[in-house]
């Protein structure tokens, strides 16, 4: 069998019998790297980044609490959670969505968190 040949069946081979979020994290994290952004597992408090990714979930608050969207922001090596404050709805911040954020790392209940970040909304990479 050529190499070719070897090579396409091992990856589908592989597609076929591994778990699918560990694909897609695997996916998402070469996409991430692709576009030169900085992976949210080297993130460090304090640091400017910009990370590529996907939103896991989008929280707004109760409108008895102060205004804030909150999203968990996955590339495939870690979470963080994106907070925008001020705002109660953000159109096409949605569950689902891919984008580049850029912003200071800071941290929460031990948690790394960037507030008020930067974003561009992207397709699919």
């Amino acid at each position: 069998m050529p190499p070719a040949a070897a090579g396409y069946l091992r990856r589908l081979t592989r597609r076929l019998t591994e778990d699918i979020e560990e694909l897609d994290a695997e996916e998402m994290a070469e996409s991430s790297h692709s576009t030169g952004a900085v992976p949210v597992v080297q993130c460090t408090r304090g640091q400017e980044v910009t990370m590529f990714g996907r939103l896991r979930s989008v929280e707004s608050c109760s409108k008895a609490a102060a205004p804030t969207v909150q999203a968990e922001f996955f590339d495939g090596t870690d979470s963080l959670l994106l907070v925008w404050i001020g705002r109660r709805r953000i159109p096409g911040i949605e569950t689902g969505k891919t984008l580049l954020v850029r912003g200071r790392v800071g941290e929460r209940d031990g948690r790394r968190v960037i507030y008020n970040p930067y974003y561009e909304l992207r397709g699919p990479a």
